[in-house]
């Protein structure tokens, strides 16, 4: 039984010899902040003397205003997927330029094409109404002259109807245009 009472010690012997841990709060990994969020744009603005539009008894002295033109906000770009490529240059989306390559570049010249296409049709288009409005206003009078020569021939009908209905009397004077007497106009 005495060995027994010899394994407990041995256990306690090897609990004095361990050495003492110390606990301290794990780091991230390092992270370069540079690329992750751009900063915000910020413009100083002179300011000189005025008085205050909601009360005429207060003047503000000139000063600067800052102000945010644009906030931080984050960086979609996508960074390295490699720790061996090099790290793209940041730069916002909206002041870069169109990608071009083939395919875009033969739809932009397609479009250009229908475009030049679609103008020269106007153009032409443009011409054929113009001649058409000259006829159709040439129309226009001709059929006003033909309405006038209409009711000519008509007054000239009803006149030799009345001389055919009565042949033994005079046809009454024709109307003169001018200021001249009935008499002075035969000569």
């Amino acid at each position: 039984m005495k060995a027994y009472y010899l394994i407990p010690l041995l256990f306690l012997s090897a609990c004095s010899t361990t050495p003492k841990l110390t606990m301290r709060p794990q780091q991230p990994p390092g992270t370069n902040a540079d690329g992750i969020r751009y900063p915000e744009v910020l413009h100083a603005y002179h300011v000189g003397r005025y008085a205050d539009p909601n009360d005429d008894l207060i003047m503000h002295e000139q000063h600067v205003v800052y102000r945010v033109e644009e906030n931080t906000r984050w960086n979609l770009h996508p960074g390295p997927v490699d720790g061996n490529l090099p790290a793209l240059p940041s730069r916002d989306a909206a002041f870069a330029p169109a990608p071009v390559n083939d395919s875009i570049l033969a739809e932009v010249n397609s479009q250009k094409a229908a475009t030049t296409q679609i103008m020269m049709q106007a153009r032409t288009l443009s011409a054929a109404l113009a001649q058409f409005q000259t006829a159709l206003q040439q129309t226009k009078t001709n059929i006003q002259e033909t309405l006038i020569l209409r009711a000519s021939v008509n007054d000239m009908k009803q006149r030799l109807d009345a001389l055919e209905s009565a042949p033994g009397q005079l046809p009454p004077p024709p109307i003169s245009t001018t200021n001249e007497p009935p008499d002075s106009l035969s000569p």
